[in-house]
């Protein structure tokens, strides 16, 4: 694997040493003091992929698009437990997002994602497009040893596209019968319900979309990473969330919120005015998404 950053300026590459060493720091103190097997949990390797590793990132804050790529990262460790994102790696989310939106010492955003060896080289051995891209571009920021990544094995033609045919039907159906179920309940005045199904119809399409499209997502129910996660395949699904102004913004992370603050009565305060935003943004997502995974699939079909 490889492991220069010569392409990346001398700025960016600080910030990498910086996030990595944020990583550890909080990985032990996440892991304390364990006993038995758990002494033996480690991180093996952390790997930059995306538009960092590749080359290809977009540095746009002050534009009307206002979108800036992110700092993409895979940690593998060698125990499945090490992988819960609540126990071990939410305290290290937090941190980096603080060092980035309050304190200013990195420039740069960073999402991460936590998988076991076992299931990184499970998914090159099942071909999905995801982490072969990752064995093929990515850049190992540390690593315990110099092993490599198991040769992937892609899939047939035909099993490509009946995989992703299987999953566009799944989640685009999930999608809508969400967006249906919010439109009743907002038409009933439940606004908690209303909310809770509008996010889920956004959390949905972005899973159908990366499913379609890498067969792989972070099966997460925080839609600001989903969004950022799938913008990376087409600068199309940027427009589908304005971000020229704070409202607009602070309006998607209401979106965002609902999954939790919806269950939870009282905490989830919604006006019409965002009702109308988030709805209307939604259809204009599902739209993009639609286009774009009918694209993909016609493209497989023509490789059968």
């Amino acid at each position: 694997m490889k492991t220069e950053l010569d392409h990346l300026p001398a700025n960016k590459r600080r910030e990498l040493d910086r996030v990595v060493q944020i990583l550890f720091e909080e990985f032990e103190d996440a892991h304390g003091e364990p006993t038995g097997a758990r002494k033996l949990g480690r991180i093996l390797k952390i790997i930059l992929y995306g538009s960092y590793a590749t080359g290809r990132w977009v540095h746009e804050p002050h534009t009307k698009r206002g979108y800036r790529s992110d700092f993409d990262l895979l940690i593998i460790v060698n125990q499945k437990e090490l992988t819960d994102q609540i126990a071990y790696w939410e305290k290290a989310a937090e941190r980096l997002d603080r060092e980035t939106m309050i304190l200013n010492r990195l420039r740069t955003p960073v999402n991460f994602i936590v998988h076991t060896l076992q299931e990184v080289n499970d998914g090159l051995a099942h071909g999905r497009y995801f982490f072969m891209d990752i064995a093929r571009d990515g850049i190992a920021l540390y690593q315990v040893d110099n092993s490599e990544l198991n040769e992937p094995t892609p899939k047939t033609p035909q099993q490509a596209y009946v995989m992703a045919q299987e999953y566009f039907d799944k989640w685009f159906g999930l999608a809508v019968s969400a967006r249906m179920l919010y439109q009743f309940a907002y038409d009933n005045k439940l606004l908690a319900d209303a909310g809770y199904n509008l996010q889920q119809a956004c959390e949905r399409l972005y899973y159908c979309v990366l499913l379609v499209h890498t067969f792989y997502t972070p099966y997460s129910h925080n839609i600001k990473f989903l969004r950022t996660r799938a913008e990376t395949l087409s600068a199309r699904l940027v427009e589908a969330w304005p971000r020229e102004t704070r409202k607009q913004e602070a309006m998607f992370n209401k979106l965002k919120d609902a999954y939790v603050k919806a269950k939870h009565a009282g905490q989830f305060v919604i006006t019409e005015e965002e009702f109308k935003f988030l709805s209307e943004r939604v259809e204009v997502l599902g739209t993009i998404v639609n286009e774009l995974c009918q694209k993909r699939l016609a493209e497989l079909r023509t490789e059968l």
